[in-house]
C-alpha cells in the first residue's frame, strides 16, 4: 500500500513538473491547425513530448545522475558545452522568460489590460527571486495545491467543450505536414530537456523514501511515470480536441495565447477567463521557481562554487524580464531552430545511455552525438534558406528525424575506432548548494 501511495505522490510531482503553464498553449493550436487530422497530430506531439521525456527519466535511472551523467561520455569539454546549452534553453534564454510572457499574456493582460509588459515581467521576476533565494512556505503551499487545482480547472473546460463544442471541425488541415507539426510542437514544450534537469529530483526523492534497491526504485518511478503520463494524456488530448473544434473559427495567424483565451471565454465567459488566468499565473510561478533554482544550482556547480547560487539566481532574474518582453510567440519562434539543434544530440545520448552498459567504447557516444549535432545544424540552416538543401533528401526528414540515419552511421563508425573504457561518473560532480532544495520544496 505504501509503495502504491508513493507512486501516486511522485506521479503527481512529475505531472506538476512536466505540465508547465506554457504547455497549455501548444495542444489547442496544434488541434486547430490539424483540424480533422488532429488525432494523428496529437499522437506525434505526445510521443515527442512526454514519451521522450520518460525516456530521459529512464536514462537518468540507468546512470543515477542528471544531465551531466548523460553527457559525460562524449568528453569533458563537449559534455560541458552541450549540458550548458540545454540548461540555457530550459533556463534563462527560453523557458524561464516564457513563463513570464505566458503569465502576462494569459494571466495579467486579460484582467488588467493597461499594465506595461516590462513592468509586469520585472514584478514577476522580483517575486521569483525572493522565492528562489530564500526558502519560502508559499512555494510549498502553491506546489501542494496547484496541481489538482490546475487539473480540475482544465477538466471543467475540456468537459464543457465536449458537451457543448465550439463548432464543427474543419475538413482540411491548415498545415501541409501534420506529423512534423506535431513533433515540432512536442519539441517546443522543452519537456525532454527539462526532464534532464528535474528528473534527478524525482530519483533523489524516491531514494529518500527508502527505495534504495534498484528494483524497488525503478518500480516506484515507473509507476509514477504511468500516473503522470496518463494525467498528461487526458489533459493534452482534451486541449487538442478543443482546438480542433475551433478550427473553423480561427486561422494559423492567431496567436497561441489568444486562441486558448478565446476558447475559455467562449466556453465559460469572462469569469472563467479570469479564474483560468489566475491558475495559469500560479502555475508559471512554480515552474519558474524550479527552473531558476535548477539553473542556479547547475551553474554554481559548474563553477565549482566560485560563483554562488544566489549570484546566478540574481543574474537570471535580471536577464529574463528583458527576454520575456519580446513576447510569447516571438520566444517560441526563436526557440524552434535552437531546439531543433539541441534535441538531436540530447536524444541520441539519452538513448545511448539506456543501452550504455553494452557499449564499452566511448567513441560511439562521441561520433553519434557529433553526427546528430552536425546534421541538425545543416537541417536548421536549410529550413531557413541558407543552403544545404541536400538534407531534404535524407530518410525521415519530413518527419523531423532526418538526423537519425546519419547518427546511426556515425555511431557505428565510432564503434570501430579504438576508444577509452566506459566512464562511470560525470566530469563535473561537486555537491549542489543547499538553496537548490527550493526546487524540491516547490515541486514535491
Amino acid at each position: 500500500m505504501s509503495q502504491r501511495k508513493d507512486k501516486w505522490i511522485v506521479g503527481l510531482a512529475l505531472f506538476s513538473m512536466f505540465f508547465g503553464a506554457g504547455n497549455v498553449i501548444f495542444p489547442p493550436y496544434l488541434g486547430m491547425t490539424a483540424a480533422s487530422m488532429w488525432v494523428p497530430a496529437f499522437i506525434c506531439y505526445y510521443i515527442a513530448d512526454i514519451g521522450l521525456a520518460m525516456l530521459a527519466i529512464l536514462a537518468m535511472l540507468k546512470c543515477d545522475s542528471d544531465i551531466e551523467g548523460i553527457t559525460c561520455r562524449i568528453g569533458r569539454i563537449p559534455a560541458v558545452l552541450l549540458s550548458t546549452l540545454v540548461v540555457l534553453c530550459v533556463g534563462p534564454m527560453l523557458a524561464i522568460p516564457r513563463t513570464a510572457a505566458t503569465t502576462f499574456e494569459m494571466g495579467v493582460s486579460p484582467i488588467f489590460p493597461g499594465v506595461n509588459p516590462l513592468v509586469a515581467s520585472i514584478a514577476f521576476f522580483v517575486l521569483i527571486w525572493v522565492l528562489c533565494v530564500k526558502e519560502a512556505s508559499v512555494v510549498d503551499i502553491v506546489g501542494k495545491f496547484l496541481t489538482p487545482a490546475l487539473f480540475i480547472g482544465l477538466m471543467i473546460v475540456i468537459i464543457k467543450g465536449i458537451i457543448d463544442p465550439l463548432g464543427p471541425i474543419a475538413a482540411e488541415p491548415k498545415v501541409s505536414n501534420i506529423i512534423s507539426s506535431g513533433i515540432i510542437s512536442g519539441y517546443q514544450t522543452m519537456d525532454v530537456l527539462a526532464a534532464l534537469i528535474f528528473g534527478v529530483i524525482i530519483v533523489k526523492t524516491v531514494k529518500e523514501k527508502g527505495y534504495t534497491e534498484i528494483k524497488a526504485k525503478n518500480a516506484v518511478i515507473g509507476g509514477a511515470g504511468l500516473v503522470a503520463g496518463a494525467g498528461l494524456l487526458i489533459v493534452y488530448f482534451g486541449l487538442a480536441h478543443l482546438g480542433a473544434t475551433a478550427s473553423t473559427m480561427y486561422g494559423v495567424d492567431v496567436s497561441r495565447s489568444t486562441l486558448i483565451l478565446e476558447i475559455i471565454k467562449n466556453l465559460l465567459g469572462n469569469v472563467g477567463m479570469v479564474i483560468f488566468g489566475i491558475v495559469v499565473a500560479l502555475a508559471c510561478i512554480t515552474t519558474a521557481v524550479a527552473l531558476v533554482s535548477s539553473s542556479g544550482a547547475y551553474f554554481s556547480r559548474l563553477s565549482k562554487g566560485r560563483v554562488s547560487y544566489k549570484v546566478i539566481v540574481t543574474i537570471v532574474c535580471v536577464i529574463s524580464p528583458v527576454i520575456a518582453n519580446i513576447g510569447l510567440d516571438e520566444i517560441i519562434a526563436i526557440s524552434e531552430p535552437v531546439l531543433s539543434i539541441v534535441y538531436a544530440p540530447a536524444l541520441t545520448l539519452i538513448i545511448l545511455t539506456i543501452v550504455g552498459d553494452k557499449i564499452r567504447n566511448d567513441n560511439v557516444f562521441k561520433a553519434a552525438a557529433l553526427g546528430a549535432f552536425l546534421i541538425s545544424v545543416l537541417e536548421t540552416a536549410a529550413n531557413h534558406g541558407l543552403g544545404f538543401q541536400f538534407v531534404n533528401y535524407l530518410p525521415l526528414h519530413h518527419f523531423g528525424f532526418g538526423w537519425l540515419l546519419p547518427t546511426v552511421i556515425c555511431g557505428v563508425a565510432g564503434y570501430f575506432i579504438k576508444g577509452d573504457k566506459k566512464k562511470v561518473s560525470p566530469e563535473v560532480s561537486v555537491p549542489e548548494p543547499d538553496p537548490a532544495e527550493t526546487v524540491r520544496k516547490g515541486k514535491i
